[in-house]
């Protein structure tokens, strides 16, 4: 069971989805309204939020971006466009999960399990230290030679699927599929780009590489530098 807080102006919609969830199971606040949304996810601190992007009062790709500077509350993004650059600019604007309309309420419970199972790991999960680093799944905190290190939340998430497994080295698509929830090729550029922007705030560079090493032709391992190479 999770506490779902429903975005979505559609009455048809809206009504058939807090149906259908909470026979599932689910505690379901449903609202018409962007700013409404904003405040409910303030407010009431979710589980999760349903999030359609074709809202009256606001841009839902605008909500996306104010529900992200008052909480890490997982959001799942209704849209009706399929191509690579929308779903991936949705995914790095801060949305977990996205479902293609029209969409099924099976398909929208099975998300709903996804990216609750995705989450809770972490919940209970110790700090990683790697040499001078540490990594807090549950505050979402990094220091390097205690220093903090202010990272965006896809910047985390990577660096965060990265140390579950230190010293293995972790395929791009695994990246992909974990961190931006695209289990398929073709956004080798968007891993690329988000890890050039953590090995700065890490202090390191590809050709210089202090914590991230990147081996050729595999993928990325997260090792302390005296393990790494």
């Amino acid at each position: 069971m999770a506490r779902v807080l429903l975005v979505e102006d559609d009455d048809a919609i809206r009504t058939s989805l807090t149906k259908s969830l909470t026979t599932a199971g689910h505690v379901v606040t449903a609202l018409a309204g962007g700013a409404d949304g904003i405040a409910a996810v303030a407010r009431d601190k979710p589980d999760v939020l349903l999030l359609d992007l074709g809202l009256p009062d606001l841009d839902g790709r605008d909500v996306l971006a104010m529900v992200r500077s008052v909480s890490d509350v997982p959001v799942i993004v209704a849209t009706a466009r399929d191509d690579d650059a929308s779903v991936v600019a949705l995914l790095d604007a801060g949305a977990d999960d996205y479902v293609i309309k029209p969409f099924s309420s099976v398909q929208i419970d099975a998300r709903i399990r996804a990216v609750l199972r995705r989450r809770g790991p972490e919940q209970h999960s110790e700090a990683l230290r790697l040499g001078a680093l540490s990594i807090d799944p549950r505050s979402r905190e990094v220091t390097v030679d205690g220093s903090p290190v202010d990272l965006t939340r896809k910047e985390f998430d990577l660096l965060l699927a990265l140390s579950r497994r230190p010293g293995a080295v972790v395929t791009k698509r695994e990246l992909l599929a974990e961190v931006w929830g695209l289990p398929w090729g073709g956004g080798d550029r968007t891993v690329d780009v988000h890890l050039s922007w953590l090995r700065r705030k890490l202090g390191e560079t590809a050709a210089q590489p202090r914590f991230l090493h990147s081996v050729r032709g595999v993928g990325i391992k997260l090792a302390a530098p005296e393990t790494g190479g």
